[in-house]
């Protein structure tokens, strides 16, 4: 599943290319092309008729009342324990009406217990689930013999030794869902979300992911209302029946968990391709949305082709089904889902035309499909044993994402934004309160954590085992892991024991990484001895400041991480660090290792080191003169790295010659934080009190000389890659300079900021007028997404938004006619968001004119939200709140929310205002969004979990709405969680 989140989600939907202090996320293809599409209103079955697959009496039980409980209960990773039944087969009936919806189960059960008489059953289920009838082996099941409450149905008695047949009748109302999860009604669309805990607001059942079953499901609806329903697997019957009705039978033949459920029923229109195998079977590729949108489905379907092709090329995994469906949803709380042979998707994620979408929204749609077509391997071939080892699916399959868009793209350029997405979300989260490790030991709500942790430095970790075992290795490792584990729900260990067996590698180390919270620190010192013409490189590594709580193998023993809270050292991690040095003239030097553990690079130039001891040494030999070295090349470990003795000169050396991509950015990054540091400090000591603004400007003076040489060449070299130099470009992020300021005022921190980018933006005037000219394409010229013409797109609006910080008058028209002007959206919301940061009069008819344009294409719309939310504009949050009352506002969707309040959260001036007005709004926000979507408002409250790394002032204001929010009445155990464990 592909969170939908403050960074790798949220914050890219409702930002899209409107944040301009830094690229958005840009996923490019040079074969990305749009062909004609094949567009039906929909598919229309043949007449037949089928009874429903379960015939139930449904008047032998009398519905039993949910009585809903508040009192959240904790679960812990030690506490698994194998179920005592499994199902081996599965029958689902839904007749869907417009009033509630009935659904019939049949369910065969398998005993997996030891006992020698049949124990009681317990099947999770919902306070909005009504139970109607149940029977055992054809019988009625007595009520003396059966229990529901609002967390389940308990059998106590009155079940059948061996296997046995349970069929189950339950009523929902899909209608009145709000939560999104389940089975809910989006706009005229019935459609579900199963994970992680979504089927048990269906039916009665083993809600469980190591409960893995084949699923026949069969829906009927009305015919004029619903002619498309979809389910997992293979299409085996379809047909009319009587009253206007129809049916659909569906049969998936891979066993598959409950989470993986998928059903749809709408009036869709659907675009159709295919697909060849690598062994030559036809697939047929399906995407359905309504009608209108049809014609922006066309790169999706494309992303998709080129994933399966990909993931043919790249692992050898082929597609094991005669048809693929994706279904565009309005209303989605995640980005996209994996079911089985039938992914939902948020809109967000699908439609795409030049006009409505930028380059970063079809990069993030190419990547995108690419995970959630991934996971038909990593996720349900293979799934996860419990929710605790979600990394195991999610982790892996970030990284075959991440690796797709990187072979289709530049690869240093998506190193780059990876890592800056990694630093700017999960670094925080892994400094906070709320830190875990990538595999929890406890957990509330499940929902909770699918959390950049899990997601994004679980891709880090499954990085460390390519670092530290090559592409082959790491190759061999994957494939014994699916030869182990095809059908199967495994843990992590497995995992890891599959790398290690396939490669003869010892990767105990690599067992710390799944059970401590924080991030590592490494320190990496060199010495260079001219007489005996050997560089000596000395590394240690420090435990992260916060771990986890218990910790260990997946066995439920206790682990490490829990020392380092009682103040023992834990074992150290093994960390790969990917090693080069550069010469006087900038080129890479061959390296040869004399002594120290680890493969002889044998005069190749990068050397993979193995720290695997808090402190080792390696030296390398025929090194006659002091090289700059080039440390944590490709960001080979998730760590926070300190090289003893780097000096300013050498971070400009590595800026303007280092070969690895990531490197060179870091370079400037490093650059502009000492920047940025120095003059907070400045400002800081300004004894002044004419305001944040004032003493920032005076602190931040002259444009560091230095580093706008650099950038000036960097600039200037047409062998750069457009996106990298606008990457290079920008300083770090507000995000990723908090936690370098012990009591931050975000305020001060922000102006600063502002102003040291406002002044090398006048130091590179030229510069910066030039790429915007010579990137400018001439007038008709018609819009490609290429890696070319995107390169050059994101250099120029790069280059305008820096300018837009000098302001005047020829820069304020310029952009306005540029906005006027723009023939797509890339250019159409760079030109505006320029002109929001101009402010004034022109930012208000730019903005009116964007609605009057946009206002009948909501996608479109999110961008015109978030704009005005994110805003710095004094006094803004009044401006907000009767934002909240527009017409395009519709708090009940997912994605209006995030585009709105977590937009908000990321305007310092705003959010962080010192009469603690912003938290207010957020905690009023959190509170009212809790009635309806208990996930998007637990997502919400994370703006606040980071109060520790702020001043007094502003961290007794934040603590005091997470007071207010923990003591108000009903709040859901979603909330409640991440309430509870972010106050001190």
């Amino acid at each position: 599943m592909y969170r939908l989140t403050v960074t790798r989600k949220a914050a890219q939907c409702f930002l899209g290319s409107l944040t301009l202090g830094t690229v958005p996320s840009l996923h490019l293809s040079a074969r990305s092309v749009f062909s004609p599409a094949v567009i039906r209103p929909h598919l229309r079955p043949q007449r037949s008729l089928a009874p429903p697959l379960c015939a139930f009496s449904t008047a032998t039980a009398t519905p039993v009342a949910m009585a809903a409980t508040d009192k959240p209960v904790e679960k812990f990773r030690k506490d698994y324990k194998p179920s005592p039944y499994l199902i081996s087969t599965v029958h689902l009936d839904f007749q869907l009406n417009e009033e509630s919806t009935l659904v019939q189960s049949k369910l065969r059960i398998v005993p997996n217990h030891a006992e020698s008489s049949p124990v009681s059953l317990f099947l999770n289920g919902h306070a909005d689930v009504v139970l109607e009838s149940i029977r055992v082996n054809g019988a009625d099941l007595e009520a003396s013999h059966y229990a529901a409450d609002a967390q389940g149905l308990t059998i106590k008695s009155g079940l059948p030794s061996g296997e046995w047949d349970l069929e189950i009748a339950t009523r929902i109302k899909p209608q009145e869902n709000t939560s999104l999860e389940g089975l809910y009604r989006s706009g005229g669309m019935f459609c579900s979300q199963c994970e992680a805990e979504g089927f048990r607001h269906i039916t009665y059942f083993l809600d469980r992911p190591d409960v893995m079953a084949k699923y026949t499901s069969r829906i009927e609806a009305d015919k004029a209302k619903y002619p498309v329903l979809l389910s997992n697997g293979n299409l085996v019957d379809q047909g009319d029946l009587e009253g206007g009705r129809h049916f659909t039978v569906w049969e998936d033949p891979f066993v598959k968990p409950c989470y993986l459920f998928a059903l749809v029923a709408g009036d869709l229109a659907v675009q159709e391709d295919t697909f060849r195998t690598m062994s030559g079977k036809d697939v047929a590729l399906r995407i359905y949305t309504d009608a209108h949108n049809t014609s922006k489905v066309a790169f999706a379907m494309q992303s998709l082709k080129r994933a399966m092709k990909w993931d043919e090329e790249t692992f050898g995994l082929e597609y094991d089904l005669d048809l693929f469906n994706i279904v565009a949803v309005d209303d989605f709380n995640m980005g996209a889902m994996e079911n089985k042979s039938l992914n939902l998707f948020n809109s967000r994620l699908v439609l795409a035309t030049p006009d409505t979408a930028t380059d970063a929204d079809f990069g993030r749609i190419e990547g995108v499909v690419g995970h959630e077509y991934f996971h038909n391997w990593t996720g349900n071939r293979v799934t996860c044993r419990d929710w605790f080892q979600l990394t195991l699916k999610e982790g892996l399959t970030v990284y075959r994402d991440q690796e797709f868009s990187a072979d289709l793209n530049s690869r240093g350029v998506k190193r780059v934004e990876d890592v800056a997405r990694l630093r700017a979300a999960q670094f925080p989260e892994d400094a906070g309160p709320l830190a875990h490790a990538i595999r929890p030991d406890s957990v509330i709500k499940m929902d909770n954590f699918y959390t950049a942790t899990v997601y994004e430095k679980g891709a880090e970790v499954v990085r460390l085992y390519e670092a530290l075992l090559g592409r082959a290795g790491f190759r061999a490792g994957l494939d014994l892991y699916f030869a182990r584990h095809d059908g199967g729900a495994v843990t992590c260990d497995d995992f890891r024991a599959a790398m290690a067996d396939a490669s003869g590698a010892d990767l105990g180390g690599l067992e710390g990484w799944y059970a401590r919270a924080g991030t590592p620190r490494v320190e990496v010192g060199v010495e260079h001895d001219a007489g005996a013409g050997t560089l000596t490189v000395t590394a240690t590594q420090a435990p992260p400041v916060l771990t986890a709580r218990g910790g260990g193998g997946d066995d439920g023993r206790a682990g490490d991480a829990q020392a380092g809270e009682q103040g023992d050292s834990p074992p150290p991690l093994l960390i790969p660090i990917r090693l080069g040095l550069l010469g006087a003239d900038g080129a890479q030097q061959p390296l040869h290792l004399r002594s120290g553990p680890g493969p002889d690079p044998a005069g190749g130039s990068e050397a993979v080191l193995r720290l695997e001891h808090q402190r080792q040494t390696w030296v390398f030999e025929r090194v006659p003169a002091r090289p700059v070295p080039s440390v944590l090349r490709g960001f080979s470990a998730p760590v926070r790295l300190t090289v003893r003795g780097q000096s300013r000169e050498d971070l400009l050396f590595l800026l303007a010659h280092d070969a690895d991509a990531f490197n060179r950015w870091e370079a400037a990054q490093r650059l502009g934080t000492a920047l940025v540091l120095e003059r907070y400090g400045a400002a800081v000591a300004d004894g002044a009190g004419d305001g944040a603004e004032a003493r920032a400007a005076r602190a931040a003076g002259e444009a560091d000389a230095g580093l706008a040489d650099a950038l000036r060449a960097l600039l200037a070299d047409p062998r750069l890659d457009g996106q990298f130099k606008a990457h290079a470009l920008a300083l770090p992020d507000l995000a990723e300079l908090v936690p370098e300021v012990p009591g931050a005022d975000p305020l001060l921190l922000h102006h600063v900021r502002e102003a040291a980018a406002r002044a090398l933006a006048a130091a590179l005037r030229p510069e910066l007028e030039r790429a915007a000219r010579d990137n400018s394409d001439p007038p008709g010229a018609p819009y490609e997404f290429e890696a070319g013409a995107c390169a050059r797109r994101a250099l120029k609006n790069a280059a305008l938004g820096a300018l837009a910080r000098l302001g005047g008058e020829g820069v304020t028209q310029d952009l306005l006619a540029r906005f006027r002007a723009a023939t797509n959206m890339t250019d159409e919301a760079a030109a505006l968001a320029a002109l929001d940061r101009i402010g004034g009069k022109v930012r208000q008819e730019a903005l009116d004119a964007f609605y009057a344009k946009w206002k009948h294409e909501p996608l479109v719309l999110l961008k015109w939200i978030a704009m005005q939310a994110a805003s710095n504009l004094p006094g803004n949050t009044a401006a907000v709140r009767t934002l909240m009352q527009h017409e395009a506002v519709k708090l009940s969707n997912p994605n209006t929310c995030y585009s709105l309040f977590l937009a908000f959260a990321r305007s310092p001036v705003n959010f962080h205002a010192a009469d603690g007005s912003g938290y207010e709004f957020m905690a009023d926000s959190v509170l009212q969004i809790d009635q309806i979507n208990h996930q998007v408002a637990a997502r919400m409250v994370g703006v606040f979990n980071s109060w520790r790394n702020y001043d007094a002032e502003r961290g007794a204001l934040m603590t005091a709405a997470l007071r207010r929010m923990a003591s108000a009445n009903g709040i859901s155990a979603n909330v409640y969680e991440i309430v509870t464990k972010a106050l001190p």
